[in-house]
């Protein structure tokens, strides 16, 4: 095992981004918890120090759910635990440097977080549920809106079914892996999920 980044106290990983080459035109899209996104230049992660450098500045309840990288033309999701989404053009926000705290990507309401980040293609996305229900649903179907609102309802949040815990680009050939608190996993199809 390799010390791969010195953290602080209470610091964690929470995303990696493989990367061939820091070609202009490339984008590091950026997604946390409380709903901020911030788009900065591939280019400006060029030369990092041993001990790292800023890539996103966080309020101290704030953290990083997820990032992307984009081409400046991509359409984004915002998935949030209370089963909404928002999708909006990548082109809505300018790029930032890299110490710039962010934009408001979605309006969160009370007690409510991001839980994931996707980059739109042509395929599904499979929503998950706390209690283990899923729903796949065609990426054309959220409808395109202005960045920093509330989105759309993608999964009802019930005492059946809970809070929406996870969402991630699919397509029909897939297989998923479910993983629960306990350690317990289960394997499916995805064409297996309506």
């Amino acid at each position: 095992m390799v010390n791969l980044l010195p953290l602080e106290a209470n610091e964690k990983i929470s995303a990696v981004l493989p990367i061939k080459d820091f070609a202009p035109g490339s984008y590091v899209f950026a997604a946390t918890r409380l709903g901020t996104v911030k788009k900065t230049a591939l280019e400006d992660y060029s030369h990092i120090r041993a001990n790292g450098i800023i890539a996103v500045e966080l309020r101290s309840d704030d953290a990083l759910v997820d990032v992307a990288l984009t081409n400046g033309t991509k359409d984004l999701l915002l998935f949030c635990d209370g089963g909404r989404p928002i999708r909006f053009h990548e082109d809505d926000l300018r790029a930032m440097g890299r110490q710039a705290t962010g934009v408001i990507g979605m309006r969160l309401k009370d007690g409510e977080k991001v839980i994931a980040l996707i980059v739109a293609n042509s395929g599904d996305i499979l929503t998950v549920s706390e209690f283990g229900l899923g729903k796949r649903t065609k990426i054309e179907e959220y409808p395109v809106h202005g960045r920093g609102g509330q989105g759309v309802i993608a999964q009802q949040i019930s005492q059946r079914n809970g809070r929406m815990v996870a969402a991630l680009y699919v397509v029909p050939d897939n297989e998923i892996m479910l993983i629960t608190s306990a350690g317990t996993l289960v394997r499916t199809p995805v064409s297996d999920v309506s």
